[in-house]
């Protein structure tokens, strides 16, 4: 803060008991600092309070970033189902056009291609797109691994 040397204070000092005398000097000198000791509290009480409210200012302004990130995800959030509820409704239109362009020609195909898989099953054939049973003997069986040692 101050930039006093040695010198410096020997030369107060000096002044300090010439001007006071050797009577007063240790009054005057617990007088000097006992008020030096209020001028720091003083500033430190000054500095803490001026530290908290730069914290307190610090967070409302994040808080303040933070709220209008937040606003503008939620309004990308809204734009983007808004958009997802239009493609929807797209979908849906599109699908009922197409299922009631559709439906006469549905009710006329009875291709046996097209009969449930069960059918086929039923019959000893597998379905297309199904797997052969692991034991053809008994198709409800799963297919069970060999525990048998492989030789080279």
């Amino acid at each position: 803060m101050f930039d006093i040397g040695f010198g410096e204070l020997l030369l107060i000092a000096v002044v300090a008991l010439v001007v006071l005398g050797p009577e007063r000097l240790p009054k005057a000198a617990r007088f000097a600092g006992l008020w030096v000791r209020r001028a720091r509290a003083q500033w430190y009480s000054v500095r803490a309070e001026l530290e908290r409210e730069l914290e307190a200012e610090e967070l409302k302004r994040n808080l303040q970033q933070a709220k209008a990130e937040l606003q503008q995800a939620e309004a990308a959030l809204r734009q983007g189902a808004d958009a997802a509820r239009g493609s929807l409704d797209e979908l849906r239109r599109e699908v009922e056009s197409t299922r009631s362009s559709d439906e006469p020609m549905a009710a006329d195909v009875d291709s046996p291609a097209l009969a449930a898989p069960e059918a086929a099953t039923d019959a000893g054939v597998p379905a297309p797109g199904a797997t052969a049973p692991a034991n053809p003997a008994n198709p409800a069986e799963p297919a069970k691994e060999r525990d048998e040692p492989r030789h080279s």
